[in-house]
């Protein structure tokens, strides 16, 4: 636990706590759930946990609605069991990042309380977007949840919100504002947190005046401001006392914009959501592997490689997709045409892929055993998505069903748990050596010795829909400079195998006469 820089190679597994592990049998997973599956993690062979939030909320959206960032839900536990939780994944050699969610709060935050108690014109409103009274919205914004991002209060006025109604956004340009998140951040690294992931991190600032979209293309009023970088150096010289880490949510698609956010003076990594964005396909994947690179390279920062999160449609469904299997909302519809069969078979491939790349991974709860999106019936759906979108949108409940972890049932949960579901159990997948399970349990241990390893070099391959690179790495034993190899067969044939000494791993069998098949991938010692 003593590398400072652990966050440049780390495998960090997303918590979501509601959904992962239910310690109390009340149907909603919980901090004394984690704790009991601690070992399962620190067995699976990450290195650090990050857990969305687990703060009090109402949950109008999923917990990223926060009424107190000091307090535990009581639905999850208490201050006292996050701290001990802290402490027992530390001794385990995980390390811990939380979420913090800076562009809103909940609407049932005091200080938005107060500031509907005031009233107009009060040093309470000065710290959100509060308009007067008029006909119409005070711009021509538009959620990121859909529809128009004002509401009204009793008293007429508007108050932006960039999410759902029940999330007011902070005004940043507003002192307090700032001085309260740099004592939110404080709070956590001084009860053990190695760091923080920032939610929605390229929002916070807004043009002066609110201004409508331009029509010009000229700067965006509320992405990707300028001001943003004040902020998060602020934040860097904080997280620099305590020896911890900023990670943030950002989609830009210009990548050198992206990078500026990971200048050494600011952010330490950002989410690579180009990688997660692409179908499966090989001239797609390696072209964002090597605008990733390429990008990172200028400002000294690792990458980041994401397959999936608590926000986008799971990876074995994706993957299982032919219409396209990229990531995008309008593509999540009811009663979409999936093979499963083929997702799973492209995700296995993709573990492989994506474990090899030099940097940083995150791995989403659920993924490592293969779940496929579920389709929640419309009447159980809570996410505000659904909602907002008229209900065309399923939303994001059906990657957030709570992990299956007994072959006989966990008993029911927030969100029901598919019918057939049972073979995708831990307690099946530990024993299979077949399982999606053990594929990540061994290449999470694999990965260790050469996560650190040289940069990525692409091969030649005779194989046209085929993705072929090696890392160099200095052999323990003699120090022969040996390299590892990564091949990814996409194309419909089988292709020959480079010369290599030793098959470490492969995601999927290969031929009779020892070729990778279609949609497999394999690690070499070479």
């Amino acid at each position: 636990m003593s590398r400072t820089d652990w966050w440049r190679s780390a495998a960090i597994y997303q918590v979501y706590v509601r959904s992962f592990a239910d310690g109390n049998g009340d149907g909603t997973g919980d901090l004394a759930g984690v704790r009991a599956r601690l070992p399962y993690l620190a067995e699976l062979g990450v290195d650090a946990l990050w857990f969305s939030p687990w703060y009090l909320s109402p949950f109008a959206d999923g917990g990223y609605d926060v009424a107190d960032y000091r307090t535990v839900h009581p639905d999850f536990g208490t201050l006292a069991e996050a701290e001990k939780l802290l402490a027992e994944a530390r001794g385990l050699g995980l390390r811990t990042l939380v979420d913090i969610v800076p562009n809103h709060v909940s609407d049932r935050h005091p200080w938005f309380r107060a500031a509907l108690a005031a009233g107009p014109g009060s040093p309470e409103q000065e710290r959100f977007h509060f308009r007067p009274p008029s006909p119409g919205p005070p711009n021509d914004w538009v959620s990121e949840f859909g529809g128009v991002p004002w509401s009204r209060t009793e008293s007429g006025q508007w108050y932006l919100h960039l999410f759902s109604p029940e999330q007011p956004d902070l005004d940043w340009s507003h002192p307090a504002v700032r001085q309260e998140h740099e004592d939110v951040l404080r709070f956590w690294f001084e009860r053990g947190a190695a760091g923080v992931r920032i939610d929605s991190a390229a929002l916070l600032a807004k043009a002066d005046g609110l201004p409508d979209m331009p029509a010009d293309g000229g700067p965006h009023p509320f992405h990707d401001r300028p001001e943003l970088h004040g902020i998060y150096r602020s934040w860097r010289r904080l997280a620099e006392e305590y020896g911890a880490v900023l990670t943030g949510e950002i989609w830009l698609p210009d990548a050198e914009r992206f990078a500026r956010y990971l200048r050494p003076d600011e952010l330490h990594t950002a989410f690579n959501f180009d990688f997660l964005a692409r179908p499966w396909d090989a001239a797609e994947l390696r072209a964002s592997i090597d605008l990733t690179l390429a990008a990172h390279a200028p400002v000294g920062a690792p990458a980041t490689w994401v397959l999936a999160n608590h926000d986008v449609t799971r990876t074995v469904t994706r993957y299982g997709r032919a219409e396209d299997t990229g990531f995008a909302f309008g593509r999540k519809r009811f009663g979409t045409p999936t093979d499963l069969a083929l997702g799973t078979r492209r995700a296995r491939a993709a573990a492989l892929l994506t474990l090899a790349l030099p940097g940083s991974v995150y791995l989403y709860q659920g993924e490592e055993l293969g779940l496929p999106e579920a389709e929640i019936p419309r009447a159980l759906i809570q996410d505000p998505m659904h909602a907002r979108s008229g209900g065309a949108d399923p939303g994001r409940d059906g990657c957030r069903v709570p992990l299956p972890w007994g072959a006989d049932g966990d008993g029911p949960g927030w969100l029901p748990c598919p019918a057939d579901w049972a073979h995708y159990a831990v307690e099946r997948q530990a024993t299979d050596p077949d399982s999606m399970l053990t594929l990540y349990r061994t290449a999470l241990r694999l990965r260790r010795p050469f996560k650190d390893a040289g940069p990525l070099r692409w091969l030649p391959t005779d194989a046209p829909h085929a993705l072929s690179f090696a890392r160099a790495l200095a052999d323990g034993d003699n120090g022969d400079g040996s390299a590892v190899l990564c091949v990814v067969n996409f194309g419909p044939r089988d292709m020959a195998l480079p010369a290599h000494r030793e098959l470490l791993l492969a995601s999927g069998p290969l031929t009779p006469g020892g070729a990778l098949p279609q949609d497999t991938a394999v690690w070499l010692r070479a």
